[in-house]
C-alpha cells in the first residue's frame, strides 16, 4: 500500500473520463474510443529537500511509460513543485531538479518519442491566501498526452 506521507505515489488514469473525450479513431464508419490511448497522469512524490527517485517512483514512471506503448505521445507535461519552507530560489532549484529527474527517468523507461514541456514552479502556490501551507507539494506532476498511432 502506498503512503502519501512518505514516498506515496499515485497514478491517475483518465480512462474513466473517456466518455468526455479520450483518444478516438474511425472504425467501420463509426467513431470509437480507444481506451489504451487515454491520457495518463501521475504524481511522483519526493522526500523533503530531495530530488532522488526511489524504487516506488521508478515503478510508477515505468508503468506510465508502459501504458503509452503502442500510442503516439503527442506531448509530455512535467511540472516540478516544492513545499513552502526554505527560500524561494532554493525551492525553484529543487523543483527544477525534480522535474529533470522525472524527465530522465521517463526517457530511460523507453517512453515513445515525444515533445517534453518541462516547468518548475518552486514554492509558487505553496501557501493559500489565508497563510496555510498546501499539503504534499514535494512532487512532480506528469501528464502523457496520448493519441492512437497511425
Amino acid at each position: 500500500m502506498m503512503d502519501r506521507r512518505g514516498w506515496g505515489l499515485r497514478l491517475v488514469t483518465l480512462g474513466a473520463l473517456l466518455a468526455l473525450g479520450g483518444c478516438q479513431t474511425w472504425l467501420s464508419g463509426r467513431l470509437v474510443d480507444d481506451a489504451r490511448c487515454a491520457d495518463v497522469s501521475a504524481e511522483i512524490y519526493f522526500q523533503p529537500d530531495s530530488a532522488d527517485l526511489g524504487p516506488d517512483a521508478q515503478q510508477l514512471i515505468q508503468a506510465a511509460a508502459d501504458q503509452a506503448q503502442g500510442c503516439s505521445v503527442t506531448r509530455v507535461d512535467v511540472l516540478g513543485l516544492a513545499d513552502a519552507p526554505g527560500s524561494s530560489s532554493t525551492n525553484l532549484t529543487l523543483s527544477q531538479a525534480r522535474a529533470e529527474a522525472v524527465t530522465a527517468a521517463l526517457a530511460a523507461a523507453r517512453l515513445p518519442a515525444a515533445q517534453f514541456h518541462i516547468q518548475a514552479a518552486g514554492d509558487a502556490g505553496a501557501v493559500t491566501q489565508d497563510g496555510q501551507a498546501q499539503p504534499m507539494r514535494r512532487r512532480v506532476d506528469i501528464v502523457l498526452r496520448l493519441a492512437v498511432s497511425g
